[in-house]
């Protein structure tokens, strides 16, 4: 899922995402309620008119971005207390409140709002996160007012304690959503240990429903996600490479600035449908990405987004084939 954190994903049109084979991209309820508000995006008709995508959108419930505010905020059992970095008010935000900004937001998928902890942190920490997100998660359910137009889906927590993401799972599970994510990772943890969490808390939510990894959407951690279950994945770093001149080239990171592109005439990936890749040189790409175009960043973004989302295309036709552990065995 392309992140278009503000209702749009940087540099790129909707028509842009719709070709690049985008089936669903992500919004987030804390920024869009800092600035402009759901009651404008409301107004508007909704996300989807606000934003030009008619395809669906999921929105995220605004805990992540919350909880890393360490210096700006105050956490209670009723919520969450914070100064607005734009205009130093404050604001609370409970559960009850992001499932009401995400109502009006009228996005297809919503989170529930959750206590991420940090790495490293203590278990006492996370368990008191776990018990206060469950307790949470209850709270959105019942604040929910729109279930058969807007998917809620819960969030399993639990830091590196394996014990703790099981039982989290287990107790979200019990109250039957239409989709559960895996938060809490991508947070500072070594890779392997994000590895060992993911491969140890997919088993213990339902195979028949959505099953989405929240944060992660390089190469290697989606196969090796995938291979336990995982359906669904965000991930800023196509549009954050672009912006800083970077490609991802079938599994390959490559920094356009690098002389070695200078006089090279050839598409930056002869296979990709992309439009910059069927009209424009790696040489044309160097010159733009050297000259601070702002053309040279729509063009890597949309490179970057066409290519993880072709990525998944061929993961998910080599389980329809029944060659998906041969074909990524590389990436496992």
């Amino acid at each position: 899922m392309p992140v278009g954190t503000l209702a749009t994903v940087k540099t790129l049109t909707p028509a842009q995402l719709e070709e690049a084979g985008a089936q669903i991209v992500l919004g987030n309820t804390y920024h869009l309620h800092l600035q402009p508000g759901e009651a404008i995006v409301k107004q508007s008709g909704g996300l989807h008119r606000f934003m030009g995508w008619h395809r669906p959108i999921l929105t995220d419930s605004g805990g992540f971005q919350v909880f890393s505010l360490s210096e700006l905020r105050k956490i209670t059992d009723e919520g969450v207390i914070f100064r607005s970095p734009r205009d130093g008010r404050m604001i609370e935000l409970t559960p009850e409140r992001s499932i009401e900004i995400q109502n009006a937001l009228g996005a297809d998928i919503i989170m529930a709002f959750d206590e991420c902890p940090p790495y490293p942190a203590e278990r006492s920490a996370v368990e008191a996160a776990v018990e206060r997100t469950f307790k949470w998660l209850k709270r959105c359910v019942d604040a929910h007012t729109h279930p058969h137009e807007q998917a809620l889906f819960g969030i399993v927590q639990g830091g590196i304690y394996l014990d703790l993401r099981r039982a989290a799972a287990e107790s979200l599970v019990s109250l039957d959503l239409p989709g559960y994510a895996i938060g809490g990772v991508s947070v500072g943890e070594p890779v392997e240990l994000m590895h060992q969490i993911v491969e140890a808390t997919a088993p213990y939510l339902p195979a028949d429903k959505p099953r989405y990894l929240m944060g992660v959407g390089t190469y290697q951690e989606m196969v090796k996600a995938i291979a336990v279950g995982v359906d669904l994945f965000d991930c800023v770093i196509p549009t954050r490479l672009g912006r800083h001149g970077a490609a991802l080239v079938q599994g390959e990171r490559w920094n356009l600035k690098n002389a070695r592109f200078r006089e090279d005439f050839t598409p930056l990936d002869p296979t990709c449908p992309c439009y910059g890749c069927r009209n424009f040189s790696r040489a044309y790409l160097n010159h733009l990405v050297r000259s601070r175009e702002v053309l040279g960043i729509m063009l890597l973004s949309l490179h970057n987004v066409t290519e993880l989302i072709r990525f998944t295309q061929k993961i998910r036709e080599a389980i329809l084939n029944d060659s998906f552990t041969t074909e990524f065995s590389h990436w496992l």
